[in-house]
């Protein structure tokens, strides 16, 4: 196991022109995140220190390598969240073009080109010194992971968790996805999330419509107004407003089960979800 060099403190984050909307800067590691597809973020992950460059997913080769470039990052690695063409389709390109390390689920490995190691549940990977735990995120797909990067408050969740909503349950089984958020919610509260979709628009207002009375998420849907309107980012986010605002990760609050008319998780955890999936 490899433990970060230093613990990097809070993110600076900076908004600038052309495709680069969110660059987060540290002393010690660095992340670009950029718009790519019609709706997908992409993220690079970079570590002045030991050179390395990460790719979380890679659902447009050619933004990738391009943002790499435009920065002098050479790609190392590639992290894959699971096997859907939005966030694996650029594998082989940027493969063939770096000669980069490509880590995916021993599940939905079959499914993915080009892969060099699997991973699980527990398992670790790395960027230079810094580690990241390998969490299982099943439901999305059935092989679903998170990278969760515990020394710099990060955590990739690929289209398992967004903001104000959840991935939609093409593979998995109600009990399955619960546990994986379940999973996501044990995290710190400080946690910063970074999810593969602008889908926040369209998730606050089912949000609403699930929890109508609920104050803080009222407050929550007046800014990311604000921010669409302005054709900026909602990603990313804090897990400590989510789990004060996002109905799939409070499925587990009474008040939440009452108005669904379900007694437990699992099952609110459903309605909610085939709820949202004829919204």
């Amino acid at each position: 196991m490899v433990s970060a060099s230093c613990s990097p403190g809070l993110p600076t984050v900076s908004v600038s022109a052309g495709r680069s909307i969110y660059l987060w800067n540290n002393p010690v590691l660095q992340l670009h995140q950029f718009p790519c597809l019609s709706d997908n973020y992409g993220f690079l992950l970079h570590d002045p220190a030991s050179g390395e460059t990460v790719c979380i997913d890679t659902p447009d080769a050619d933004a990738y390598l391009q943002e790499a470039a435009a920065r002098g990052w050479t790609i190392t690695q590639i992290w894959n969240t699971h096997w859907h063409k939005d966030h694996a389709g650029g594998n082989a390109a940027i493969k063939a073009a770096t000669n980069c390390r490509i880590t995916a689920s021993a599940i939905d490995a079959p499914k993915i080109d080009a892969v060099d190691c699997t991973v699980a549940h527990g398992d670790q990977v790395t960027i230079g010194t810094w580690q990241g735990d390998v969490i299982d995120v099943g439901g999305h797909t059935m092989g679903h992971v998170a990278f969760h990067l515990p020394d710099a408050g990060m955590a990739f969740v690929g289209d398992s968790l967004f903001a104000l909503g959840c991935g939609r349950m093409f593979e998995g089984t109600p009990p399955q996805f619960w546990s994986s958020l379940s999973r996501l919610k044990a995290l710190p509260p400080q946690t910063t999330v970074y999810c593969a979709h602008e889908y926040t628009a369209s998730n606050a207002r089912f949000a609403l419509h699930a929890d109508p009375d609920n104050a803080e998420l009222q407050a929550y849907v007046t800014e990311i107004t604000a921010l669409r309107e302005q054709d900026r980012p909602t990603v990313p986010f804090p897990l400590a407003r989510e789990l004060a605002t996002n109905p799939f990760l409070r499925a587990d609050d009474p008040a939440l089960q009452a108005r669904w008319g379900k007694g437990n998780p699992i099952d609110t955890f459903a309605t909610l979800r085939a709820a949202k999936d004829s919204f």
